[in-house]
Parts: C-alpha cells; structure tokens; sequence
C-alpha cells in the first residue's frame, strides 16, 4: 500500500474528521479551512475538504480551489444528511460520508490519485477562435475571457478536445459529470444551452446532432490544423 500525504481542511477542532483515516497509514495533516491557511498549506497528494458542519462555506472553498488551478484530487466529506446538498458545481473530485470504513476510504484515496497521476499533459486547446486554459480553468472567445461555471468549463473542454465526433447525452454525463452523478441527461441540454449564449457569435460551435447528442463544430478554415496543443 503506498503511503500518501494527505491534508484536511476542517473547520472542526480534533482528529475526528474522518476516523478510519486512523486506522491507516497514511500521512495526514489537518489545518483550518480557510483560503489564508491555503498559502502555508503544506504539499500533499490528496485533499480532503469538512463539510459535514458548513455546507455553504464549504463549497465556496472547494470553488475557490478550483480556480487557483488546484492539481491534486479534492474530496469532499459529509454527512450522509448533507449528501443531498453536493452538486457537480462543487468541483470535488469524489465524495465520501464520515463514516466510510478504512477499506473505503483507502480504495476512494488511491483511485482519486490514480486518475488525477493518468490525466492528459495537454493544458491547452485552441480552435476556431475559442482558447481553453486547463491549468488554470480559464477560457477565452476572440481574447475575450468566458465566465463559466466549473462543468460549464469542463463540457466545453471535453467537446473541444473532440472536434467533430458526435457524443449522446448519456456519454456526455459519463465523461463530464461521472458515472455515479444521478441527475437526468436533461442537465446536459441546460449547460449546452447555457455554454451557447456566453458563446455569443460563436454559439454554432456546439452544434445539435438531431435525435443523437452533441458535437463540437471546427470552423472550416481551422480544419487544417491541429485544434488540441499541449506544452
């Protein structure tokens, strides 16, 4: 078992925020959870962000994470009551209940790590007058920064670095939301809809396969080239 280090961010006063960590052997680390403990924070391979306590301040956190170009896996833990309250616009990488076995909470610990050690290198892509920034979250239409949401972001990121190929809704929840997120494919079509109006001029880039999904149109000047470009 490799051993990892692992932070929490916790409002609570103790080493109860999760106790099977505990029975782990795992290095673990808890500081306040609060943007200005961020900066001394110290490196780990895993964080673990309390909102069993304050759900509304917790999110803001997990947001504000996101922003700063977090790159280590952020997990949410929570009450099985608050559970309900968790939305893809949080930006955690998993969630897991405070009282998660050892096994649990290992087998979320390593996969998390795993996923985010197998990401793509790829930080950027530029097509058909959209940039998308992945280490920083960021995109622009024409030089001009988009202001998205978190999945907003990661559905127009995923369509792009796929120009062209037709993805159904179902496919589309999978690879953007996860296949445990148990909203309807009727999220898909909200956030489309949304993308296309802060897209403006350039809304006829996420185009409507009829009775299929949706795609990411390249404009025919930019066929030629190569649309993804990493570092």
């Amino acid at each position: 078992m490799r051993v990892a280090q692992l932070l929490i961010l916790s409002a609570a006063a103790g080493t109860d925020v999760l106790p099977a960590l505990s029975l782990l052997p795992h290095r673990v680390r808890i500081i306040p959870a609060s943007p200005d403990q961020l900066v001394r924070a110290p490196e780990a391979d895993l964080i673990f962000l309390d909102a069993r306590a304050n759900l509304a301040g917790a999110k803001a956190l997990a947001q504000i994470l996101r922003t700063t170009g977090l790159s280590v896996p952020l997990v949410l833990i929570v009450t099985e009551g608050g559970l309900t309250a968790v939305s893809p616009e949080w930006g955690v990488d998993d969630v897991v209940l405070e009282g998660a076995g050892p096994a649990e909470v290992d087998a979320r610990i390593r996969l998390a790590i795993g996923r985010a050690n197998a990401a793509p290198t790829s930080e950027r892509i530029q097509t058909s007058g959209v940039i998308i920034d992945e280490a920083s979250y960021s995109a622009k239409v024409h030089g001009k920064p988009l202001d998205l949401t978190y999945k907003e972001f990661e559905l127009l990121r995923f369509l792009a670095a796929h120009p062209s190929r037709v993805f159904t809704r179902e496919q589309l929840l999978s690879e953007v939301w996860g296949y445990d997120y148990f909203g309807g494919t009727r999220t898909v079509d909200v956030h489309v809809r949304r993308l296309r109006a802060k897209l403006g001029d350039l809304d006829s880039l996420i185009g409507t396969v009829r009775n299929v999904g949706y795609r990411f149109n390249v404009h025919e000047e930019d066929e030629q080239d190569t649309p993804v470009t990493g570092r």
